[in-house]
């Protein structure tokens, strides 16, 4: 793995460009809509929790990419 590895795993990332912290903003708010979404159609229990809690994962890794790598996707 590495330190610089490490580094990157566990420092901040600010968005370094506007198209950037708009994909952030996406995601997160995409992710949000899905979410509603499923809490309105699913019946409580834990298979709705493990969804959504998925979902929270996904927006995570989604914005982890963004963030981490210096050539990611949503620049635009």
């Amino acid at each position: 793995m590495g330190i610089p590895d490490l580094d990157n795993r566990f420092s901040y990332h600010a968005p370094l460009t506007e198209g950037r912290r708009h994909a952030h903003e996406t995601v997160r708010q995409e992710c949000r809509d899905l979410a509603g979404l499923l809490d309105g159609l699913l019946p409580d229990g834990r298979e709705k929790s493990t969804a959504i809690t998925n979902l929270e994962q996904v927006m995570f890794w989604a914005n982890a990419a963004l963030a981490r790598q210096p050539d990611a996707g949503g620049t635009r």
